[in-house]
């Protein structure tokens, strides 16, 4: 890409996703900070009284289907409803999710639960094709883009917490799930009112061969399965272990992954360079799950660590546990413009890191972050709630790494896979995302509740996995990066 394409300004469409993605992330990360304290609080308390262990199992469950819904989600934007529509409708299920977390009655709880997941599967997937499809030139340019629009995810992910886990904390929990569902209309009201600045952008690909009524019959018959699958279990005619659950559905993950790779290789129609290509978002997939897999201990073990080991008082005040989850999406919107200016400003000097040098320093960042968590938790159970700065360190390193990975890793999917699979192959990338919150809601049963004392070996483990895994990456950076030759 040229130096004057590299100037030129960003499409005014990003604005119209960025605040769109902003409301929507608002509601998700604010209902996430509640939703492992509000499950293991005692029932005279307002909460479900789980165990730790089960609690974490169904955060990550749930964070997992939100991903993992991705793919069909990617799916329906790809053959039915185009990236806007699945936008548009992801949206709403959505906030009709939201609404029903906010009902008095634990029955709806989970339903609640569902109905997010399923609609954010159906946003997510399709949102990160549409802000590729602003960007056809490629290059640094749509790299920055990717970070500027990564901003408004955190934006979004800032306010969240602070606004739903003072109410969820301090008023009710129910209040702090309700509070969720305005940030996701507010998203949806700015969507149609921007959406002009789209035209021409998300509309459906047609396929060859395509029957759409065939299609919409094998989603409704879907949607129908799952419904009574979803009233049997609230009906308690089947009833599911949480733990054994999650173990079983990364068999599944994967065994869907595979699937989807066998035939994108052998039945999608590719060219040679397009399977090389595609063999560089099987690496991305595999560096993702594992990077996630630690990264998403915010959410459940970190969480549990700064309900229980960490110094929150400000005088007579108690900070909320929750508002925590707001240190890394504060850190993100301050470090995001200097990385994005940093990665075109390296490209014009023609010394900017190859896509694999990026995900390695990723991974070894979490590993740095695992490293001083490691020794926190061993001060932590040794004399006790140890201060702040700790998490505070552990956010700062993971964030650098999470600012490597996955801005980066969407924009490289996009650019990798032709148009016609761009929806499915994000749902791919959203699939490792899956994999890795299904490991990391397993790995936080084995860090709290009965396995506290465990905490700095299993922290250590983590360590030792993803600097690995980021060695190995950067030892087979150039192979990797002749795999992507003619990508810009």
């Amino acid at each position: 890409m040229s130096t004057a394409a590299a100037k030129q300004p960003h499409p005014r469409g990003l604005m119209t996703l960025f605040f769109t993605e902003m409301w929507e992330r608002m509601s998700y990360y604010g209902m996430r900070a509640l939703l492992v304290l509000f499950m293991v609080d005692a029932v005279d308390k307002g909460g479900l009284g789980l165990t730790d262990k089960t609690a974490t199992a169904i955060y990550g469950l749930y964070t997992a289907i939100v991903y993992l819904a991705a793919l069909p989600g990617g799916w329906i934007g790809d053959r039915l409803l185009g990236a806007k529509g699945g936008v548009w409708w992801g949206g709403i299920v959505i906030a009709l999710g939201h609404l029903v977390l906010g009902l008095p009655w634990d029955a709806t709880f989970y339903l609640g639960l569902l109905v997010v997941a399923l609609g954010s599967g159906l946003l997510k997937s399709n949102m990160s094709a549409l802000v590729g499809q602003l960007y056809p030139e490629g290059g640094g340019r749509r790299d920055a883009g990717f970070t500027i629009f990564y901003m408004g995810v955190n934006i979004g992910a800032f306010i969240g917490p602070l606004i739903c886990s003072y109410l969820g904390e301090k008023v009710g929990w129910r209040w702090g799930f309700s509070a969720a569902s305005v940030g996701m209309i507010l998203g949806l009201v700015q969507f149609k009112l921007t959406e002009r600045h789209l035209a021409g952008t998300g509309i459906r690909h047609p396929h060859p061969g395509q029957n759409v009524a065939r299609d919409w019959t094998v989603l409704g018959v879907g949607m129908a399965v799952l419904s009574v699958f979803t009233v049997l279990c609230m009906a308690g005619v089947v009833r599911l272990d949480p733990v054994s659950l999650a173990k079983s559905t990364t068999g599944v993950i994967l065994g869907i992954a595979g699937l989807f790779f066998v035939w994108v290789f052998g039945f999608a129609g590719l060219n040679r360079e397009e399977k090389k290509r595609y063999g560089v978002v099987v690496v991305l997939f595999a560096a993702s799950a594992v990077f996630w897999a630690g990264f998403e201990q915010v959410g459940s073990s970190f969480t549990i660590f700064a309900e229980r080991f960490t110094v929150r008082t400000l005088g007579s005040w108690e900070i909320p546990t929750g508002w925590f989850q707001s240190v890394n999406p504060l850190l993100i919107v301050v470090l995001a413009p200097v990385i994005a200016s940093l990665w075109v400003t390296l490209q014009r000097r023609n010394s900017e890191p190859s896509l694999s040098v990026k995900i390695a320093a990723a991974l070894i960042a979490l590993a740095l972050g695992f490293l001083v968590a490691a020794w926190a938790s061993q001060r932590a159970l040794a004399t006790g709630p140890v201060w702040p700065t700790w998490l505070l360190s552990v956010y700062l390193l993971h964030t650098i790494g999470e600012l490597f990975l996955s801005p980066v890793g969407l924009s490289a999917v996009t650019k990798l896979v032709p148009p016609r699979l761009i929806g499915q192959t994000m749902g791919i990338w959203f699939l490792g995302t899956a994999l890795g919150n299904l490991l990391a809601g397993l790995l936080a049963g084995q860090v709290t509740g009965s396995e506290t004392a465990a905490m700095p070996a299993r922290f250590l483990q983590v360590v030792g996995t993803a600097g690995g895994v980021g060695l190995l990456l950067l030892l087979c950076a150039r192979p990797i990066q002749r795999l992507m030759i003619g990508i810009k």
